[in-house]
């Protein structure tokens, strides 16, 4: 699949600056103002009772927070914590290692933990329930089970698809925040936060156009301003204007709602070659030759927040809004649609 500015996820190389750029505490953490405040009083209440915080589950699509709350969650709590995720998880010796290697008062943070396979799974459900770990040794007729317990830890579960997780995993989290998508304002200061850190100089007006672009995720709204930064020290001292930045997404083919060329494609496609749907997700996904996992977690959900792609029972359906985005007219039985689910 070709690499995309706008995509949410971490690459590898960003590592670093997502490190540098991260809050380490709640009121340096902008946005999501009732996950803030929730957090904030179970935070307190569990410092008063000097007891580990109860599990927690964060949930929401990627680039939005997930991580960062979990480190300063461990911060805020004075413990260490470790990091791990679904998929790497293969065996039960693997969850073991981590588990009683963990400190009185540690964070775990277990990142696609909808990505858990089922024996996995039934290990943690001692481990979060009674602060034990149950191990089966030996074989057939003669195997037993013997109990180790393990410290008081927190765990914290992300992932991007909540429904993927069981009843039983789910009802053994003490919290469950869903990160929503950030209002601009709240983007168009973390870009500012983040100029200040990596001493970029940078007009409030070109703050705002950033902001537009990012799809209202904060990873994408840094990425977006290391990429214009690049482009005023080439062509512009250094300094990010509104006419800089302009500029550099009009060579980076970003347009002022965020959508890439590869967006664009997706939408082309559903209108002119579907005229405008419905059309199955397997059809479409085929159309433009991208992957279903990838439409449904990258191109629909910003698309849908939009008001450009809509889900209905019989498909995905392009709406008039993607019509006059693209600067092609709206059949009418598009319009009546939905002008009749209004």
């Amino acid at each position: 699949m070709e690499e995309r500015l706008i995509d949410p996820s971490l690459k590898t190389e960003e590592r670093s600056l997502d490190t540098t750029l991260r809050p380490s505490s709640l009121n340096e953490f902008i946005g999501q103002e009732k996950i803030k405040n929730n957090l904030g009083i179970f935070l307190t209440a569990a410092q008063k009772r000097k007891e580990p915080l109860e599990h927690v589950l964060l949930y929401g699509n990627p680039g939005l927070g997930k991580t960062t709350l979990a480190y300063i969650i461990a911060k805020e709590m004075g413990g260490t914590i470790k990091i791990t995720s679904g998929p790497a998880l293969e065996r039960v010796g693997d969850l073991a290692a981590i588990l009683t290697s963990l400190e009185a008062g540690d964070v775990l943070f277990i990142d696609e933990i909808h990505r858990i396979n089922k024996s996995i799974e039934e290990v943690l459900y001692p481990a979060m329930e009674e602060s034990a770990l149950d191990v089966i040794i030996g074989k057939g007729p003669g195997a037993r089970s013997i109990r180790i317990d393990l410290n008081k830890f927190t765990l914290i579960g992300a992932t991007t698809k909540i429904s993927l997780l069981s009843a039983p995993l789910r009802d053994r989290f003490g919290a469950t925040y869903h990160l929503a998508f950030y209002e601009n304002e709240d983007v168009e200061k973390i870009i500012k936060r983040s100029a200040r850190i990596l001493n970029v100089p940078l007009h409030d007006d070109a703050a705002r156009v950033l902001a537009a672009r990012a799809r209202r995720t904060p990873r994408v709204a840094n990425r977006l301003l290391k990429r214009v930064r690049d482009f005023a020290e080439v062509t512009a001292d250094g300094v990010v204007t509104i006419d800089t930045a302009q500029r550099a997404f009009k060579l980076l083919e970003v347009d002022e709602y965020g959508l890439d060329h590869v967006d664009r494609i997706l939408l082309q496609t559903l209108i002119e070659k579907f005229n405008g749907g419905p059309v199955g997700l397997n059809t479409l996904a085929a159309a433009t030759a991208e992957e279903i996992e990838t439409i449904e977690q990258i191109y629909e959900p910003f698309l849908i927040q939009l008001g450009f792609l809509d889900r209905t029972p019989r498909g995905r359906v392009a709406t008039p809004r993607a019509y006059a985005h693209l600067g092609k007219p709206a059949p009418l039985q598009t319009t009546s649609l939905f002008n009749s689910s209004a």
